[in-house]
């Protein structure tokens, strides 16, 4: 069957050396980055503090418009932060809990750094957050999350897609359920934009945060943020710095916050980091996400039947429309099997209570998915895992 998303592999040079299916965690690099990033040291080192005039103190928000055509965003709607962890901080400091309204919806199944900032920040700012439970460590049953949303409900903050099943959560119905109440939405995006469609406009979101890391390609340092233009200027967060004053170099003693997009950043933004950040996300956009989804689901109802099929625990929703791009594959001794693979050029990750995770994507050949199995296999047939026993499990 022919694949046109392959000819998009020759703009990712390490794919020429290794079977690469780990995007849910670390992107390959485009092969523009090295150039883009020379680019960054040649302003620098020619023109030292006039490099701002290069368009540095804009970066954040010119990149964040690269982004934002892949979540129906509008033009400086979407702004870069050094990571996720900081954006939602942003965003829980900026409402306010007083009176009835002072309760925060999550669940236990949301990634733990998001987590950690509402934890502590919850009761600084005179919240209380609800905890949604799964039953199964995989899914969130709709329906509960939904009923734990109510008239004390001042902020859902979810995550889209689940870090450990890639279970979809229902965005569109959560959003109606919290407005229909009084309360706002903030979605963690950082495991579904660029391999699941999202829409913004479409699901009404009040905040949706997410990083370039991953599906997009980007390397660390450049999350983004966007918030709804209805409430944006309306509030104010107290996690903040000098971008978001309105006159940043009058360095004056008193915050007064600048409209529009500055108003959402903080302290200094991370140059190079937004210089390397937006190569994958070109790709990602000409390739086409629908495209892209289409063969992610393809490709991940393939890996689950030849995992299931050798009688593997997977942690995948098997209905593909509540499913992202990752398909995770447990059995016993399953950190030392991945080290196996990654000596093998074979690039996956391991969480704890999930097993070995597999992420194809757009740029992969289907007989990738068969290898990563079949290595597996190789791996417990051969005990070539045993190398591997009693090390520490170090994960990314």
């Amino acid at each position: 069957m022919s694949d046109a998303l392959l000819d998009y592999r020759k703009e990712f040079p390490i794919l020429e050396k290794t079977t690469y299916l780990v995007s849910n965690s670390l992107g390959p690099m485009p092969r523009s980055v090295p150039a883009k990033l020379a680019e960054y040291g040649a302003d620098w080192g020619d023109l030292g503090v006039k490099a701002w005039s290069r368009g540095w103190w804009e970066k954040p928000i010119d990149a964040g418009n690269e982004i934002a055509p892949l979540i129906n965003a509008g033009a400086s709607e979407v702004v870069m932060m050094p990571n996720v962890s900081i954006a939602q901080s942003a965003v829980v400091s900026s409402i306010d809990f007083a009176g009835p309204r002072d309760t925060i919806v999550m669940t236990e199944l949301d990634f733990p750094s998001v987590m950690y900032a509402y934890q502590q920040l919850a009761a600084r700012f005179g919240a209380r957050i609800v905890t949604v439970r799964s039953d199964d460590g995989m899914t969130i049953d709709r329906d509960r999350l939904l009923e734990a949303i109510d008239e004390r409900t001042r902020l859902v903050a979810i995550s889209h897609v689940l870090f450990k099943s890639a279970f979809i959560n229902d965005a569109n119905a959560v959003c109606e359920k919290a407005h229909n109440v009084g309360a706002l939405v903030s979605l963690d995006a950082f495991h579904s934009v660029g391999i699941v469609p999202v829409d913004v406009k479409q699901s009404g979101v009040d905040f949706l945060t997410g990083g370039v890391l991953k599906w997009l390609c980007g390397g660390p340092g450049g999350c983004f943020l966007y918030v709804a233009p209805g409430i944006r200027d309306a509030l104010a967060p107290a996690i903040t710095g000098w971008q978001a004053h309105v006159r940043p170099f009058a360095f004056e003693e008193r915050m007064e916050y600048a409209p529009g997009p500055f108003r959402w950043l903080n302290g200094t933004p991370v140059i190079p980091a937004l210089y390397a950040c937006v190569e994958g996300v070109k790709i990602i956009r000409d390739a086409g996400v629908e495209a892209i989804r289409e063969k992610s689901i393809r490709q991940t109802t393939k890996l689950i039947e030849l995992a299931e099929s050798r009688g593997y625990k997977v942690f995948a929703p098997r209905d593909s429309s509540r499913r992202g791009g990752t398909v995770a594959i447990d059995m016993p001794n399953g950190y030392e099997i991945a080290q196996v693979l990654l000596s093998r050029d074979i690039l996956v990750d391991y969480r704890v209570g999930a097993g070995i995770r597999v992420a194809p994507y757009f740029f992969n050949r289907d007989d990738e998915v068969e290898t990563v199995v079949a290595a597996i296999d190789e791996a417990i047939e051969t005990s070539s895992w045993k190398k591997y026993a009693g090390k520490v499990a170090i994960v990314t």
